[in-house]
């Protein structure tokens, strides 16, 4: 079992103004290390998936953004933006890339 480490009062106040990011989680990944520009380039037209979320008009930050997209739209726009069928396709791919 993992002991908590004492947050610290700044990393309290980000996370009482909903400022921490998934980086700040050592058990998470960033989205921009997941989908870097190789990965991206490759799967699709655009050099981040920054890009490619403001293509589709969705505000990604974090995972938890993601999953507040209903599946149905993020898969259409993923099946229109890369050559995924939808976005468990990609996040796989992704993951497994990244795990190289």
């Amino acid at each position: 079992m993992r002991k908590h480490q004492p947050m610290s009062f700044d990393d309290l106040l980000k996370d009482l103004q909903g400022q921490r990011t998934v980086q700040e989680d050592p058990d998470h990944i960033s989205l921009d290390q997941l989908f870097n520009e190789s990965f991206m380039r490759k799967h699709s037209g655009f050099a981040s998936f920054g890009e490619f979320a403001h293509k589709g008009n969705f505000q990604i930050q974090t995972h938890e953004d993601i999953e507040n997209i209903p599946d149905e739209l993020f898969d259409r726009h993923v099946a229109r933006e890369t050559d995924f069928s939808d976005w468990k396709a990609m996040l796989d791919a992704a993951n497994k890339a990244y795990g190289k």
